[in-house]
């Protein structure tokens, strides 16, 4: 008796229901209060100033005061049945929602056996069935399970290529087939990243941990929309092909880039918006290929570039509109890369190159326009590198002057109306 009545203790508590006695005895107390409010209502609208105590009970005032009665007793009997219909109905949405749950569970288990097997083909099925679950999952931390999983496939170590030699055909094969699962993950990422947050196999505002994974081929980012949750690209390596974030949207939450390796192949975010949460690229490694920020627009948020290494790659952030983020350069090194800033605005919100180092490579502000925000060279070191500012208009930015002395060093070009 003790266990029965503790498990429907649990069940009404799951549910959120009152007991019946106490809901219906409220419900009548409800009831009560509404009516009398409306007979006091009307009697102050018919403006009744005292009963007559005088007048005799009539047959046809004993009929009413008869059909009265048997009224209040029918709505009151229609009380009961709208609690008992109401408690019936949350009853069946909680089995509906247990059932489906359980289904779910099943369907999951088969899907994580299927991305074990040492079949790609296989793993393979069991990605997309993943997928689906996500898409079809009755509540927000089962999809988020599902999405934990793949990501987690995606960062389980991995054999390199052994290359096409003949003695090696077979292991070559199995890598491209495996290297194939990897791939669809990224690309169904993409495609759910893209979908109106919202909307049916739409995963906005989940989390995405992608930290320490390898992306060795052209994957396609475009146009997704990271507006809540957490997305950690935080130690990936970039190593080949093309990944596309063109047009994405960065308006919410964290991304996170930090300490990403970009070695090879060409990251795009061209027409990104940045306008707001947080982007991080601290301390990520621009060591080869290219990555584009051109005619990005910077409006809100912050975007951190605290410490990245500019030493070996081409990095665009030409025409692109700084208006109102803070974007931080600070304690950043450019000692080999090209990185170039040519026709950029600088119109609002805060762009910070404090501390950074130029030992080397090429920097280039030409046409740069510098109209209102703030631009902070301020600790700026100029020792090597090449860095130009020919044909910028504007006010010099902040401590830039100072930063490369006086007179300036011959790597360093201003504008004549900042010398």
């Amino acid at each position: 008796m003790t266990s029965r009545r503790r498990s429907r203790s649990l069940n009404e508590r799951e549910l959120r229901l009152w007991r019946v006695g106490r809901a219906l005895a409220l419900t009548f107390v409800a009831a009560v209060l509404v009516a009398g409010g409306v007979f006091y209502g009307l009697v102050v609208l018919l403006d009744f100033q005292e009963i007559d105590t005088t007048a005799k009970l009539d047959a046809k005032t004993l009929f009413d005061l008869v059909k009265l009665s048997f009224g209040v007793v029918a709505g009151a009997g229609a009380l009961v049945a709208l609690v008992v219909a109401y408690r019936r109905q949350r009853v069946d949405e909680a089995g509906a929602h247990r059932e489906a749950t359980r289904l779910h569970t099943e369907r999951f288990s088969q899907a994580v056996d299927k991305l074990g097997s040492d079949s790609p083909a296989v793993r393979l099925g069991g990605v997309h069935a993943l997928a689906g679950l996500a898409d079809d999952a009755p509540d927000d931390n089962l999809r988020q399970t599902c999405i934990d999983v793949l990501c987690a496939y995606l960062q389980l170590p991995f054999k390199p290529d052994p290359g096409n030699a003949p003695t090696d055909q077979e292991e070559h094969h199995r890598y491209l087939a495996l290297r194939k699962v990897r791939h669809t993950i990224l690309r169904l990422i993409g495609d759910h990243y893209r979908r109106p947050q919202g909307t049916h196999r739409s995963w906005q505002g989940c989390d995405l941990v992608l930290t320490g994974i390898t992306i060795d081929g052209s994957m396609d980012f475009s146009g997704a929309v990271f507006s809540g949750g957490t997305v950690d690209f935080s130690g990936t390596e970039f190593s080949g092909g093309t990944v596309d974030f063109r047009e994405a949207e960065f308006s919410g939450g964290t991304v996170d880039f930090g300490g990403a390796a970009f070695s090879g192949g060409r990251v795009l975010f061209d027409r990104a918006a940045f306008s707001g949460g947080r982007v991080l690229f601290g301390g990520a490694a621009f060591s080869g290929g290219r990555v584009d920020f051109g005619s990005a627009a910077f409006s809100g948020g912050r975007v951190l570039f605290g410490g990245a290494a500019f030493s070996g790659s081409e990095v665009h952030f030409g025409i692109a509109a700084f208006s109102g983020s803070e974007v931080y350069f600070g304690d950043a090194t450019f000692s080999g890369s090209r990185v170039v800033f040519s026709g950029a605005t600088f119109s609002g919100g805060r762009v910070y190159f404090s501390g950074a180092a130029f030992p080397g490579g090429l920097v280039l502000f030409g046409g740069a326009a510098f109209s209102g925000g703030r631009v902070v060279f301020r600790g700026a070191a100029f020792s090597g590198g090449e860095v130009d500012f020919g044909s910028a208009t504007g006010p010099a930015p902040e401590g830039l002057l100072a930063a490369v002395g006086t007179p300036p060093a011959t790597t360093v070009s201003l504008p004549a109306g900042w010398r």
